[in-house]
Formats: C-alpha cells, structure tokens, sequence
C-alpha cells in the first residue's frame, strides 16, 4: 500500500509540482464558474484564492491542508443583488462580502475562548459521519450532470437529451482515473488524478470539444481587474445570513479533512483558527473586487484518494494560481478544459468524500442499536437528499445546510432527554440486541 505523506512533509520539485498541479485542475472550473455567472473577472478570483490559501495556511501553522476557492453559497443572493442594481450590484455585494469574512472572525474568536467540547455534543459521530456523506452526495447529481449523465437544468432545458460525446470524454476520463488507482505503480499512482484529465483533455481535442480559439486569442501576460467596494446596509442584510451556511459547510469540511488526515485539526491547530483563516481571507478578498472563500471538497476528494496530504503541496497549488492570474493564456487553457472531463473526475472525488462519512460511521463504531444513532443518521440524510427547503428571513435553508442544523437541534434535544432521564437507548439496545433462545 502506497505510504501516506503526512501534512508536514515536503517533496522533491518535480513530484511536488505535478501533485499541485493536480490539486489547480481539481479545483480550476469550481472557482472559476462563480465570477463568471457573477460577470466579473475570473483572474482576480484566482489571484485571491490563491493568496487566500496561502494566509489560510499560514493562520493554521501549516496544519491544515486546505484549498480555499470560490463558494457556491453566494450565488442565488448575490444574482438577486445583480439584478436589482445592474450598474454596481457586484461593487455592493463585495461591501457585504467583507462584512461576512468579518462575522467569520467574531464567531472564529468566540470558538477560541468557548472551545471545542461542545462539537463533541452537537456533532456526535451518528450526524457528523451522516453530514460528511451529504458533502459528496449532495453534489454528485452537479458532477453527473457535467458528465451528461443527467440533466443539469431541467427547468431552463426541458428537451434534453442525453448525447454520446460527452458520456463518452467524461466516462474515459473516469475510466482512467479509477483504473490508475487501482493498477498504477510508484509516482503515476498519486497523480492518477491528473493522469485522467490530460488524458480527457486530449480526447477532448481530438473530438473538437476544446474552444482553441480563446485560447490563441488570449493575452499572455495581463493584469486581474480590480473592483472596489461599496457598502449597503439593505444588500448586506440580504447576503449576510448565507454566512451560517458557509460557516457549516467549513466546519463539514474540516470534519471530513480530520478523518482522511487521521488528526483532530478541529483541536490542532484548532478550529477557530480555519474560520479565522477562512474570514481574513475573505474580507481581504473582498477589498480588491474576489468572491467570498470556501474550503473545497473537490481537493479534500484529492487528498483522500492520492493519500498525501501535504500543505506545502496545498501551497504549491495556490502559487500557481497566483502565477496564472497574470497570465490570460495559461488561465484559458486550464479554463477550457472539457466540461465532462472535469465532471468524470468529479463524479469520483464528490463519491470519495461521501465514503469517508461512511467511513467516519465504522470507524468511531457508531451503535445503530440505539435508537438515538439510528434517528440522527437517517433523519440527517433524508433531509438533506429529500430537496427539502425552509426560507427563514429570506435565507434559504437546504440540502447539507438545512441537515446540519437539524442534526444539531436533534443532537442537543436527545442529550437533554438523556440529562432528565428519559431516553430509553439502552432499554431498546437490550431487547434489540437479546438473543432469541434456541
């Protein structure tokens, strides 16, 4: 079995250099998608991601090997601020999105002196294994529609149809990637990865699903457009409360992160300082015209497959970002990667970090005879995969989001009947588990 490499160590250039590489086309078409539905300058949003990453790195001591991209929380109400304010909606949602890396150091500060203990009560093993499986499945329909497996947009596309080429480029490119990692030797087995998306890429080409033309017609050296801020209470007030669902989705993530690394980074380096490393981020990202940050699962899907887990390869990756931003040709290049190329990839490194949860399950031995264990997985996954959604004070609540709060008000409920007394887990373990006599 191939060894794993831990967080602190460093590889030589060429090996390290390829496994960044690997972690920028993991990750490239998520961060990029955001300031294009958005109508803003994809550079920037490199430029920032990946000095984002970089500070987010440093802030946590180099303990947490996390990419930080653009997220997808943002979008429904930063396209209803678009909207209604055409001419400068983007410079006042980036007044908003300053305000949101500032919540996440308040609530980064409140950690720090609270401490962790309580994520060992409102995140049980029953619900935080049930929440990092609804990480991955909650976006493997998005990867299998980038595949051409499904139709990505039913409402705008009622017709479609399924068609042959991209099932074909996105199903070779998972085909590649899969049967790397289990047949590859040595070094061509961590960057398997990258193996299947060049491989794509080149049957892309080959079957004319690459647009060279904005590729040749890119300028080689440019500089990202900056965009200064605006602050409106009334766009603030509509996007901040999507930083409680931003602040849940880190906390997934760094749970997951925690199980593939085997370390409790939630305790070491500590929770607070990924939030604080997540905020600084994204008010920073903010004052030069960048989307809020995230940590991604595309490159925790990485990590879990590759099984290295270094944050300077993490770094390697987010200079590099940096270097492309100012390079219009590069950029377009890794831009123009087929879309069912990245979504055969994706469809393994979202189904990866559904595993892991059920990974989480097994190895914390979570007892599904009780029935508290039992009630707290199932209800967490129906949630969040029934496509249920509750609008409070104009926030949309769904999918892993809505799951985790419910987890978290179920978790709480069932430790405070177990305080007073009248949980009766294990009266119903005992006959569950009572031998029937021969």
């Amino acid at each position: 079995m191939q060894r794993e490499i831990q967080v602190n160590e460093k590889m030589p250039f060429g090996p390290g250099f390829l496994l960044s590489l690997q972690h920028l086309f993991a990750m490239f078409g998520s961060t990029v998608l955001v300031p294009n539905l958005f109508g803003v300058d994809p550079s920037m949003i490199l430029l920032m991601n990946g000095i984002g990453t970089l500070l987010y790195i440093l802030m946590c001591k180099g303990k947490i090997p996390a990419y930080l991209g653009s997220s997808f929380a943002f979008i429904a109400p930063v396209s209803s601020v678009l909207l209604k304010h055409p001419e400068n909606g983007y410079s006042m949602a980036l007044g908003a999105f300053i305000v949101t890396g500032i919540v996440f150091c308040i609530v980064a500060l409140v950690i720090k002196y609270a401490g962790t203990g309580w994520i060992n009560v409102v995140f049980p093993p029953a619900v935080m294994g049930a929440i990092v499986a609804l990480i991955g499945l909650e976006l493997v329909p998005v990867a299998a529609g980038m595949a051409g497996i499904i139709n990505s947009d039913p409402v705008n596309n009622p017709d479609w149809v399924p068609t042959a080429q991209p099932i074909i480029l996105s199903m070779v490119t998972l085909g590649v990637t899969v049967i790397g990692a289990v047949t590859f030797r040595g070094f061509p087995k961590i960057i398997h990865i990258l193996i299947g998306i060049v491989v794509g890429y080149l049957l892309g080409y080959a079957m004319g699903q690459v647009e060279t033309d904005k590729i040749a017609n890119a300028d080689f050296v440019s500089m990202p457009t900056i965009t200064t801020p605006t602050f409106d209470w009334s766009v603030i007030l509509t996007i901040l409360p999507v930083a409680l669902v931003v602040i849940v989705e880190h906390i997934g993530h760094l749970l997951v992160t925690s199980s593939i690394v085997g370390k409790d980074l939630s305790k070491d380096p500590g929770l607070h300082r990924s939030l604080l490393g997540n905020g600084i981020s994204t008010i920073f990202s903010g004052f030069v015209g960048s989307t809020p940050n995230t940590t991604y699962g595309e490159n925790i899907g990485v990590m879990a497959l590759t099984r290295v887990y270094s944050t300077y390869v993490i770094g390697g990756a987010a200079i590099i970002a940096v270097i492309l931003s100012f390079s219009g040709t590069f950029s377009a290049l890794i831009a123009n990667i087929p879309v069912p190329v990245m979504g055969g990839v994706s469809l393994l490194l979202f189904g990866v970090i559904a595993a892991s949860g059920l990974r989480i399950l097994v190895e914390q031995k979570v007892d599904f005879a009780k029935p508290t264990n039992l009630l707290l997985t199932t209800l967490v996954l129906v949630v969040g995969l029934s496509g249920t959604q509750v609008t409070f004070y104009g926030v949309q609540l769904k999918g892993m989001a809505l799951a985790t709060i419910l987890g978290i008000l179920l978790s709480l409920l069932f430790k405070l009947f177990e305080v007073l007394g009248w949980s009766n887990d294990k009266e119903d373990k005992a006959i569950l588990t009572e031998k029937t006599p021969d």
